[in-house]
């Protein structure tokens, strides 16, 4: 791939975001995390230029690229992260304005006839069939028409960072889809596997948000849970099927007050029920 184009553009994009990022989210100074920047752009360009040209109908070269910036500051830190730190850092990373401004944008399009065969040209494309840096996925809409799912089961990130010896660090990329469906404001994120905790697939459900903006649920048959991870302690508040056990995934939690704003969003009163 080369350079010039949209990696040039991408770093020009999230350098300064990037920078600012580890001195709040990583705890270095401002003139660590410029050299830091400085020694992490020639091993960007390396990343880059080590893989191939995507296909003019791929969409998903952004998402790689993104990936190779990520891996080359990681590759130029001289400590080891927390998971919630790094998923910290890098959704303060890549959201700054613009990107912000690109979810909104692309919020207004959610579930529209373009944005629907977009995604179903996508599945049909196969693109890692032949680039084991893009992904693989099928189109799923959902048969209550409340939305779709996209379910991956080839991932150019995973690919990209097993390579690099970073494999670990997918989990604080994978957040980012909860962060740019909130912030483009018309579906609600919800995902119950992914590849890089060595589930079947990557699923990533989006639910069509009630027209006030908040979403209501199924109090007769539904309750509202905290899912915690007994490995690493990750919280997922979301919602329990009282019959079957089943669990629907709405958002990582990481602390308190997030879970009160998720009790407030949906007018939870009573205390939430943690389970594993």
């Amino acid at each position: 791939m080369k350079y010039l184009g949209m990696p040039a553009g991408m770093w020009v994009l999230y350098k300064n975001s990037f920078t600012n990022a580890m001195v709040t989210e990583l705890g270095y100074s401002k003139s660590q995390s410029a050299e830091i920047m400085r020694n992490a752009k020639p091993k960007y360009i390396e990343i880059i230029d080590k893989l191939p040209e995507f296909e003019t109908a791929d969409q998903f070269k952004m998402n790689i690229v993104n990936c190779a910036l990520f891996a080359a500051v990681l590759l130029n830190i001289d400590k080891k992260p927390s998971m919630e730190a790094l998923t910290k850092f890098y959704a303060a990373g890549i959201m700054n304005l613009p990107t912000k401004w690109f979810c909104r944008i692309r919020g207004k399009r959610k579930f529209s006839d373009a944005d629907v065969q977009g995604l179903k040209n996508t599945a049909a494309l196969r693109a890692a069939d032949r680039n084991p840096y893009s992904w693989n996925m099928d189109f799923l809409a959902y048969e209550d028409g409340s939305g779709y799912e996209a379910r991956f089961t080839k991932c150019g990130i995973c690919q990209l960072m097993k390579e690099y010896g970073l494999f670990e660090y997918v989990p604080a990329m994978c957040h980012l889809d909860y962060t740019m469906s909130e912030v483009g404001g018309t579906s609600k994120f919800v995902r119950e596997y992914t590849l890089a905790y060595g589930g079947p697939y990557c699923d990533c459900g989006y639910k069509k948000k009630a027209s006030s903006g908040s979403v209501a649920y199924d109090k007769e048959n539904k309750k509202p849970v905290i899912k915690a991870s007994i490995c690493n302690g990750e919280m997922v508040a979301g919602f329990q099927d009282i019959h079957t056990g089943a669990f629907e995934e709405v958002k990582l939690v990481r602390n308190d007050d997030e879970i009160r704003d998720f009790m407030r969003h949906y007018g939870i009163t009573e205390k939430i029920e943690k389970i594993y």
